[in-house]
């Protein structure tokens, strides 16, 4: 079963300095018939304009990951971590017993484009954390790159739920597959271009809740960009 998010029917903002799209229930937007799927809670498009961002904020018991999608972030927390992340970076944030950050573009004349990903954690009060790592496109590049993961295997980010995410660079007409085991579920979120997931066409902006599929396979139309969610 696939049951499609289109981008037009996500929560919309755009604040001037921050052009945002949600698609589950996040902030000022609320809609009971999307409020998370399985531990993904949270699934952001931002652009940010330049020379801005936002201040100083609390989180709490929250696995938080930022995938850049074009231009720079900086990120600066309470842990002492600073850093400023690039595209095809991928950054985690264990929020924890409650960590303050803050996050900016620090480019002068170009906008920051990325997805901000809430995931529940498997349990709460843990120590908070921070990590990041660098997945090139030619990584991700007509294949599924797991960047994030429970283990941290292959060189992925870890986070704290049974939860991992792939992302794929695809050339126009290429295709990757995935399996899912028996009582998995998925979540596939398409950052650019347009792509068909087991023949439904997706566009950019769209996602798609899948259940009871064993087979995924994804096949891009033109140049693409895909984050895949495997959830328990």
């Amino acid at each position: 079963m696939i049951e499609i998010r289109k981008a037009e029917d996500r929560g919309h903002f755009d604040f001037g300095w921050l052009n945002t799209y949600h698609t589950f229930s996040f902030g000022d937007y609320y809609d009971p018939s999307h409020m998370a799927f399985r531990s993904l809670r949270v699934i952001n498009e931002d652009v940010v304009a330049p020379g801005r961002g936002f201040p100083t904020h609390g989180h709490r018991d929250m696995e938080i990951v930022t995938y850049i999608i074009a231009g720079a972030l900086e990120h600066r927390d309470s842990m002492g971590s600073g850093s400023i992340i690039r595209r095809g970076d991928a950054q985690r944030m264990s929020a924890g017993t409650g960590v303050r950050h803050s996050e900016s573009n620090p480019l002068k004349d170009e906008p920051v484009h990325l997805l901000q990903i809430w995931i529940l954690p498997e349990r709460e009060g843990q120590p908070p954390e921070y990590e990041e790592k660098k997945f090139a496109d030619e990584e991700k590049r007509n294949r599924l790159r797991l960047i994030v993961s429970p283990e941290g295997d292959d060189g992925a980010v870890r986070i704290h739920q049974d939860a991992k995410i792939y992302a794929s660079v695809l050339d126009a007409g290429r295709s990757v597959n995935h399996q899912l085991t028996t009582g998995r579920h998925a979540w596939l979120q398409v950052a650019a271009g347009a792509v068909e997931l087991n023949g439904t066409e997706l566009k950019h902006g769209d996602g798609a809740a899948i259940s009871q599929e064993d087979q995924l396979s994804i096949v891009a139309g033109q140049p693409s960009e895909v984050l895949l969610f495997d959830l328990a």
